[in-house]
């Protein structure tokens, strides 16, 4: 994994923060306090980009729909393809919370 040149105190500080959080209000409260607005919307493009990518939408189509580069498109493709499988954990996860809401 590339992160494990990164790994230490501040990062585990970092994600044990994130993991912290209760519920959606306080990550929006907290990443609204820890990032840039560009850096949450390039967050969250990213796992748009690689949702779209698991529908098998074309490059054109995410492109237009998100106004991703194709290199973040391919960056995020190449992931799913060779990278640690986050992508599909949490779309997954995220998936069958809303399936789980929904059939409530």
């Amino acid at each position: 994994m590339q992160i494990d040149k990164l790994r230490g105190k501040e990062l585990d500080q970092l994600f044990n923060s994130i993991l912290s959080l209760k519920d959606l209000e306080e990550c929006y409260r907290f990443f609204d306090d820890l990032c840039t607005i560009n850096e949450i919307q390039s967050l969250a493009q990213r796992l748009e980009v690689a949702r779209m990518l698991r529908e098998g939408n074309t490059y054109h189509k995410i492109e237009t729909e998100t106004g991703a580069s194709t290199a973040t498109i391919s960056r995020v493709k190449r992931c799913l393809n060779y990278g640690n499988d986050a992508y599909e954990m949490a779309l997954d996860r995220v998936k069958e919370t809303k399936t789980e809401s929904s059939s409530k």
